[in-house]
C-alpha cells in the first residue's frame, strides 16, 4: 500500500495568506498572516518557514495544492503562479482546490446546510452550498456570485455559515433568516491551507494531479480594473518560484 503523499498547500484567495505541509494523514506545519500587504511580500518566506517546521525540504513533498478560486484576482495569480513555479521546479503535481469549498470542509461534521460566503465586493459576495455527507463535503448547488440577498433566498432549512462574507454581512443574514442562522466563530472563518491540503489528499494520493500548466484561476466573474492594476506581479513571482532554494 503506498504511504499518503506529503503536500505542500496554499491559499492566497484573501487577504489571509495560509501554506501548510500536510505529511500522510496528519497536519504537519501550517503559517497563516492576515495582512493588508500584497502575498508576494511574504508567501516565499512563509514556504520555507513551514518547510523548517516541518522538517522538510522541497524534495521531500510528493504534491502541491493550491485555491484556484474563487478570491482576489490578485491574490488567486500570485497564489498559482508561485504553485506552479515550485511544482515545475521539483517534477511534482499539483491539485487546484476552491476556497469555498475549503472553508466549508471546516465546518464538518455538521447535520444541517454550510453555506460559505466571501466578499466579492460591488455589494455581491461569493457563495457555496453544501452539505455534510456522511464526513464528506457534498455541494449543492454551483459556486457562484451573486448579491447577498439572492444568495439567502432560497433558504429554508438551518444554514451554519462561514467566510469572510458571513463576517461581513451577519446582520444583514440574521434580518434575513433569524433563528435559521448559525455562525462559526470569525476565527474560524480565516483561510487555513491545511484544509486545501486535506481535500488535495485524495486526488494526490489517487494520481489525479494535473501538470502545473493545467492550473488556472477560477474568478465567476470577469476581472476588471484590479487586472490592469496587477498586470504582470505574477510573472514577478513564478519567476521568484523558479529560483526557490529551501
Amino acid at each position: 500500500m503506498q504511504p499518503a503523499p506529503r503536500i505542500l498547500a496554499v491559499d492566497t484567495a484573501t487577504r489571509c495568506c495560509s501554506v501548510a505541509i500536510r505529511a500522510g494523514d496528519r497536519l504537519a506545519a501550517e503559517t497563516t498572516v492576515v495582512s493588508e500587504q500584497t502575498h508576494s511580500i511574504h508567501l516565499m518566506r512563509m514556504i520555507r518557514e513551514t518547510l523548517r517546521l516541518a522538517d522538510l525540504d522541497l524534495s521531500q513533498i510528493d504534491g502541491l495544492a493550491v485555491v484556484i478560486g474563487p478570491g482576489s484576482f490578485t491574490g488567486l495569480r500570485i497564489g498559482i503562479s508561485t504553485v506552479q513555479g515550485l511544482a515545475f521546479a521539483g517534477g511534482k503535481p499539483c491539485a487546484g482546490v476552491s476556497s469555498l469549498e475549503a472553508l466549508a470542509s471546516g465546518c464538518l461534521p455538521w447535520p444541517h446546510g454550510i453555506c460559505a460566503l466571501m466578499d466579492a465586493r460591488k455589494g455581491e459576495v461569493y457563495v457555496g452550498w453544501y452539505r455534510d455527507g456522511g464526513g464528506r463535503l457534498e455541494p449543492l448547488a454551483p459556486e457562484r456570485v451573486m448579491p447577498l440577498e439572492a444568495a439567502l433566498q432560497p433558504m429554508k432549512a438551518p444554514q451554519l455559515f462561514v467566510g469572510d462574507g458571513a463576517d461581513r454581512h451577519r446582520e444583514r443574514i440574521r434580518a434575513m433568516l433569524g433563528g435559521l442562522a448559525e455562525f462559526v466563530p470569525p476565527e474560524r472563518s480565516l483561510a487555513r491551507a491545511g484544509l486545501v491540503a486535506r481535500l488535495a489528499q485524495p486526488l494526490l494520493a489517487g494520481g489525479q494531479g494535473v501538470d502545473p500548466q493545467l492550473l488556472s484561476p477560477r474568478y465567476l466573474r470577469t476581472p476588471d480594473a484590479e487586472r490592469h492594476a496587477h498586470r504582470g506581479c505574477a510573472g514577478k513571482v513564478r519567476e521568484a518560484a523558479e529560483s526557490f532554494h529551501p
